[in-house]
């Protein structure tokens, strides 16, 4: 069976919080052998300007979604429920598991046996952001198409907020409505 392809996408700005600071955030998505999801993201900017978490020791955290911080959403395809995974740039992250529309799953204590490698380099005017999730430890991602919602925020040094995501639905930003989930993965490679 041929390899997953490897989805590359730009993300978007939400209208109602442009920024000058970014010129654009591309990422790539794509299923691994062994159930595992691969993405990337790469920022492109004035990173002078960009408020950047200081190295961390891996590991889980919270409300990493405050500051800088890339967000992959990952449903089965056609089903409400879904896991949302904050990473980043300091290599924290966070995993968080619903049932439907921000409606938490109770007793998910999964999430910390995902445990998602983060690399992430600064280079002149990009920031880059790889990781890999462990969706082979979540039985219900096993060969089934998925359906992901990828979004970023990004924190000026100012303060200031930018949301970036695939697709935005109308209103606010919130990366959680299901009309941002518009990136299809098939099932995985056998």
């Amino acid at each position: 069976m041929p390899p997953d392809p490897v989805h590359a996408v730009k993300l978007n700005c939400h209208p109602e919080t442009p920024t000058d600071a970014v010129r654009g955030i591309a990422a790539r998505v794509g299923r691994e052998p062994g159930g595992k999801l691969a993405v990337s993201y790469i920022v492109e900017g004035d990173l002078d300007r960009i408020r950047v978490p200081a190295p961390r020791p891996p590991g889980i955290a919270s409300r990493l979604w405050q500051h800088t911080c890339c967000e992959v959403f990952v449903a089965c395809k056609g089903l409400p429920a879904y896991y949302e995974f904050n990473l980043s740039p300091s290599g924290e992250w966070a995993a968080y598991a619903f049932d439907g529309y921000r409606l938490p799953r109770a007793g998910a204590s999964k999430t910390g046996e995902l445990d998602p490698q983060v690399v992430v380099r600064g280079l002149a005017r990009k920031l880059e952001l790889e990781a890999v999730i462990r969706l082979d430890r979540l039985p219900e991602f096993q060969g089934v198409p998925l359906s992901l919602a990828l979004s970023a925020v990004v924190e000026e040094r100012a303060g200031a907020l930018s949301y970036w995501a695939l697709r935005h639905p109308a209103g606010k930003p919130d990366f959680h409505h299901s009309a941002g989930f518009a990136l299809d993965l098939g099932k995985a490679a056998g």
